[in-house]
């Protein structure tokens, strides 16, 4: 032990050496002065064959990610991979997990800490990888954070830090480590959270309270400790949303973290894997995959744009759990479309490990086979993540009626397990049934959270909030205070709930100290001077009205054609605030931004007519890249559009859509040149605006005839180019003559 701790000792110095070394060299290239729109998180050094040319290349774990299988390369040898390719490099660990079992078996202080795992009530140790529990977070773990990791990471020159998923299970509460912070918090005995609503409500609060305890520690710490090195460092939060963490029975800091001043930003942790999590419409139980995304996405939306804070959209083409590679690519559209229906945001995480994407065979489900990613389906995808490379912010809004929101809180997260006798809650059903009947119908129903209400911009342009106290509860009374603010100005409240849980009595602010409330929505109603109904009721506040309905919206979306009551409501309201106009139902949302165009068609909805896009336009979801005068969306499906008409330059030669990231570009008289480059083993596809069709095409300096697997083909009436021939990471020189 002493001679493996020496040896130990020996390498942390030379890695010391050479931390300091290579940060000296890397000065320059500080990643906060660098464009940052788009990234991927990789544990893997550089290599050809997952060079997607995204801005930001964020290395994962100073000691690689649990799940790897190779950890033979060193965290800077990695980090100076990607920069000798021109990358701007951050950094991404997990909180909650990690590899990081030198303190977990005790090489970091000489004591293990394998017991401040997350423990369920069986008494098993919830697990990530071998030897990595779920961390209960401490003092001895933030100080082994702080400086075994983030002060590591700093003396290598990165300023943009990533501390993701900090994870709390819900079903976790039962350790030695957590019933300390428990007495330590609350001053009285440890309670198990199965014991009664009052205890899964402390519980799963606390849990909340050590993980925003944590994330203000480490990254307060970050600050300083980059500001004594002379660099500005910026600290984001890869996270679900709070939908997911809700449904799924985790607990997180989620909104609150934006108020921290350590947090610059976030992940939105979205992909297939979440949102085909099933849930409840019409009576009928499945993976709506599409619209679960669209809620996802405007969770994280609203938890961050009144705070002016910077979010990445996260997609991934593919997920943990084995699929078909054709189920994989369904689901990935959905969840892209879904992404870019949110027009004010233009930063994206395109994938997380592609290495796993591009060099790993997968399992298909149902047989005994593992399959490369197709080559057609990895030319698609990198038509769709180069065209994030180049889309950007509009002012434009996706279609439908506008000024609908849902209310959310952390606190969704505190009673969603375990049940109790008299409370249940089915696939996080009162959330989606505020929020299903809306969507189904084409209303882009958007989210408020309770905690950003002080913010002014969180109630802007919003005629309706609906809330509900049936699946979470107002953290504070200043949040009435704001809302009967909003009402009294003219702002409408329709509010859904039998209010007849048990976690309506847990001893919270409405009914101690100053208040004696027996629900917290009495508190509400006292500030607006109305009385708290019995029955559904409306009742006139100031200039603004508030609408009972008394019934939980989980019947609205659990029961077939449970949510007619909720609608008509929703529609009368409305029509008060819309000059009498009720709301518009359709079967679709639309979206224009710049060139692009988004589609996505429903299904269960009120039409079963698909929706016809006519013009001139490039179907970005097919890697052969046609071009059509007409594309049909049918029910169920989403499409992902470049409209050649609405080019800005139309004279100007210029590439539409390409799977390769483009270079060095030259316009001339009558020629067009540039670099093009993306992965190996990997096959390109592009479509150029060439003024009219090309006399000859050179690539890499021999004429494309030559090329083995070269095609071209000028379409006249678009005075477009199709070019396809194989990628290559170090570039493919293109120059096109007419």
């Amino acid at each position: 032990m002493r001679m493996h701790l020496k040896l130990l000792r020996i390498g942390i110095f030379c890695e010391i050496i050479f931390f300091t070394s290579v940060a000296l060299a890397q000065t320059n290239k500080a990643s906060n002065t660098s464009r940052a729109k788009t990234a991927f998180q990789t544990s893997s050094k550089w290599l050809p064959q997952i060079d997607i040319r995204s801005d930001v290349a964020i290395v994962y774990g100073v000691n690689g990610n649990p799940s790897d299988h190779d950890l033979t390369s060193t965290f800077m040898s990695r980090v100076k991979s990607w920069r000798d390719k021109g990358y701007t490099t951050h950094f991404m660990t997990g909180i909650a997990w990690g590899s990081y079992q030198d303190y977990f078996l005790g090489e970091w202080d000489g004591k293990l800490h394998l017991n401040e795992g997350q423990v369920e009530q069986s008494g098993d140790t919830i697990w990530h990888g071998e030897h990595v529990p779920y961390i209960v977070p401490n003092k001895s773990f933030l100080n082994y954070m702080k400086t075994a990791i983030i002060k590591k990471v700093i003396d290598a020159g990165i300023s943009s830090i990533y501390l993701e998923e900090p994870e709390f299970w819900a079903r976790a509460g039962y350790s030695s480590q957590f019933k300390k912070e428990w007495e330590d918090h609350y001053g009285f005995a440890w309670q198990p959270q199965c014991q009664s609503p009052e205890s899964t409500w402390l519980s799963n609060k606390l849990k909340y309270q050590l993980y925003y305890n944590a994330i203000d520690e480490v990254s307060k710490f970050a600050k300083t400790y980059g500001n004594e090195k002379g660099l500005d460092v910026k600290v984001y939060i890869p996270t679900h949303s709070l939908v997911n963490y809700s449904a799924w029975h985790i607990v997180s800091p989620e909104a609150s973290l934006a108020s921290l001043e350590g947090i610059d930003g976030y992940i939105a942790q979205v992909w297939t894997g979440t949102s085909r999590t099933p849930n409840y419409f019409n009576g009928i139980l499945k993976e709506r995959t599409f619209e679960n995304a669209f809620l996802e996405y405007g969770s994280m939306v609203s938890m961050t744009a009144p705070t002016n804070r910077k979010i990445f959209f996260l997609t991934d083409p593919i997920e943990d759990r084995n699929q078909s590679w054709e189920d994989y690519k369904k689901n990935y559209q959905a969840t892209f479309v879904a992404k870019l229906l949110y027009p004010g945001n233009a930063n994206y995480e395109v994938m997380p490990w592609p290495e796993r994407i591009y060099t790993r065979p997968y399992s298909v489900a149902g047989t005994d086979k593992k399959i490369l990613i197709p080559k057609t389906y990895s030319m698609q995808m990198q038509i769709m993540i180069n065209a994030l490379n180049n889309i950007q912010v509009s002012e434009n809004k996706v279609s439908g009626d506008q000024g609908i929101a849902v209310a959310m809180s952390n606190s969704l997260m505190f009673q969603t397990f375990p049940n109790h006798d008299d409370y249940k809650d089915p696939n996080f059903s009162n959330f989606y049934g505020q929020t299903f009947p809306l969507l189904k119908r084409g209303i882009p129903v958007s989210t408020v959270h309770l905690e950003n209400l002080g913010y002014q911009q969180s109630l802007q342009a919003k005629k309706i909030l609906i809330l509900s106290y049936s699946n979470m509860k107002p953290n504070n009374p200043e949040e009435h205070e704001y809302l009967a603010k909003w009402i009294k100005k003219g702002g409408v409240l329709v509010y859904a709930g039998a209010d007849n849980d048990p976690y309506q009595q847990v001893k919270e602010w409405w009914n101690t100290g100053d208040f004696s409330y027996k629900k917290p929505i009495e508190h509400l109603t006292d500030l607006l001077n109305i009385d708290y109904p019995e029955v559904n009721k409306v009742y006139q506040a100031g200039k603004g009205k508030v609408y009972f309905i008394k019934q939980n919206p989980k019947d609205f979306v659990m029961n077939k054609n449970g949510d007619e009551a909720f609608l008509n409501t929703v529609n009368t309201a409305y029509a008060e605030v819309n000059n009498g106009q009720k709301l518009q139902y359709k079967n679709s949302f639309t979206l224009v931004r710049g060139a692009y165009e988004l589609v996505a068609t429903l299904d269960e909805s009120v039409s079963k007519n698909p929706v016809i896009t006519r013009g001139s336009y490039i179907d970005l979801f097919d890697p052969e890249l046609p071009v059509l005068s007409e594309k049909i969306t049918k029910p169920g499906e989403q499409s992902f559009l470049y409209n050649i008409n609405n080019v800005e330059d139309k004279d100007k030669p210029q590439v539409l859509a390409s799977a390769s990231r483009i270079y060095e570009e030259e316009v001339r008289t009558t020629s067009y040149s540039f670099v093009c480059k993306s992965p190996l083993d990997t096959n390109n596809s592009m479509r150029i605006l060439l003024p009219q069709q090309p006399k000859s095409i050179l690539l890499n300096n021999k004429s494309l005839r030559k090329s083995p697997g070269a095609y071209y083909q000028y379409d006249q009436k678009s005075k477009t180019l199709l070019l396809q021939f194989a990628n290559n990471p170090e570039g493919v020189k293109l120059l096109i003559k007419w």
